[in-house]
């Protein structure tokens, strides 16, 4: 996994481009690389066109007034990609992100019946069941309780589903794995007001049910609730918007969305799993062995190259930025290897400060692109050592049926002409 000789560069070989590289190298840092010289990733074949108020010069006239809320330049398109209706999803643009803080309005949604309509003066939160005192909180009541602050990404359990069972070449980044967003999230540790209601003695579950009109509710063992789950009120920084749980959500870091209730209405104490239908007709995954998964909270490490990745091309020979993201729902991220030979051979690449739990970390490694086919794929590893298995791997391990937790490998396609395409498995 370490960095090949010719990973040393200079400024005069990168002005040099192509032509005195090696072709097919790549390098890890990029710190003392000159990056104005490297080639570019293009998105679009042309900037789109200008409004009718854009002055040629700029200095030569007043800008905009203050507002109550900034927008986004209009030359700068970013968007969702809404899947279904009431009971559906959108997909963050995450081919398009910097850094590893998804933007609140671009984070993906994923419902059972809707996004809810609700009074945060009205709402109240009930702890029940297996408690020495059941009490209400209302998010008044929740505010005045120490808080914490903390990053930590959040992904559907059924993110990567198409690329598996579906999978075609045309498919971008966003279709692929879009089910995953990554924010600053404030609340209040549950374990603060489990013990205000006092657990009883037997208590090794928590049944957590949501306000939206699909009452969605899932089993989520006790111990997780004691240990760094939050009861979430605020999102980068602003209250949680309608679509992503207010007034107040469950935030398990590291665990599957689904179980991540929102709209929080209710947790109520008991000894065994509640076998809802939220969690036996859903998000329990059959195994090829006639058996099946069931409460496979932990999202494992996982990666994904976002650029360059389709609908992108790469515009000619020259040093070629590969970035993306990894994640692990068991703790940091410790290595991310990147491959241009389809997994023949490995390098290392950079990962960005900071390196937190739970939360997304972007990675990149400099390949100098000597024109011919390619096969880009990400390896993520984790602090407990788990490895991103590849594609035959999981196939071999959870079967073609499978239905949550998409973990594999994923692949771009570089052909000769510089056009980027998903790497349909064969």
């Amino acid at each position: 996994m370490s960095n090949p000789p010719e990973s040393r560069l200079s400024r005069r070989a990168l002005l040099a481009g192509a032509g005195t590289a090696v072709a097919g190298s790549i390098i890890a840092g990029t710190a003392s690389l000159g990056l104005a010289q490297t080639a570019t990733i293009a998105t679009a074949p042309a900037a789109p066109p200008q409004p009718l108020d854009v002055p040629l010069d700029p200095t030569a006239a007043p800008g905009a007034p203050t507002s109550a809320a900034s927008a986004r330049s209009p030359f700068v398109e970013m968007a969702r990609n809404p899947v279904g209706a009431i009971a559906g999803s959108s997909q963050s643009p995450i081919h398009l992100f910097s850094g590893t803080i998804t933007p609140i309005d671009l984070q993906f949604e994923r419902h059972h019946a809707g996004v809810p309509m609700i009074d945060p003066a009205r709402h109240q939160l009930l702890i029940h069941g297996m408690v020495e005192r059941p009490l209400v909180f209302t998010l008044q009541d929740l505010r005045r309780f120490p808080s914490v602050t903390r990053i930590h990404f959040l992904e559907c359990s059924g993110n990567g589903r198409a690329a598996y069972r579906t999978p075609k070449p045309e498919l971008s980044a966003q279709q692929v794995d879009g089910l995953l967003s990554n924010a600053e999230w404030t609340g209040v540790p549950l374990k603060f007001l489990l013990n205000e209601a006092g657990v009883r003695s037997g208590a090794r579950w928590v049944l957590a049910e949501g306000s939206d009109a699909a009452r969605l509710s899932r089993s989520v063992p006790l111990d997780k609730l004691m240990d760094d789950a939050l009861v979430a009120y605020a999102q980068n920084g602003e209250p949680l918007r309608p679509a992503g749980g207010f007034p107040i959500r469950l935030l398990l870091p590291g665990w599957e969305g689904n179980a991540n209730v929102k709209w929080l209405r209710r947790l109520e104490l008991i000894d065994q799993p509640n076998m809802s239908r939220d969690e036996t007709s859903k998000y329990t995954d059959p195994l090829p062995n006639d058996t099946a998964r069931q409460f496979s909270f932990e999202l494992d490490a996982k990666s994904i190259i976002t650029s360059p990745s389709f609908p992108a091309s790469v515009p000619g020979k020259g040093w070629v930025r590969v970035s993306g993201v990894a994640w692990s729902g068991r703790g940091r991220i410790t290595a991310v290897d990147v491959s241009v030979d389809g997994g023949v051979s490995w390098t290392a690449a950079s990962l960005q400060e900071s390196v937190l739990p739970k939360s997304l970390t972007r990675f990149e490694l400099m390949w100098a692109w000597d024109g011919g086919p390619a096969r880009l794929m990400s390896r993520a590893v984790d602090e407990t050592g788990y490895i991103q298995p590849t594609y035959d791997e999981f196939k071999a391990t959870r079967g073609p049926g499978t239905d949550y937790h998409f973990n594999y490998i994923r692949t771009w396609a570089v052909a000769p002409d510089g056009r980027v395409t998903f790497g349909v498995p064969a």
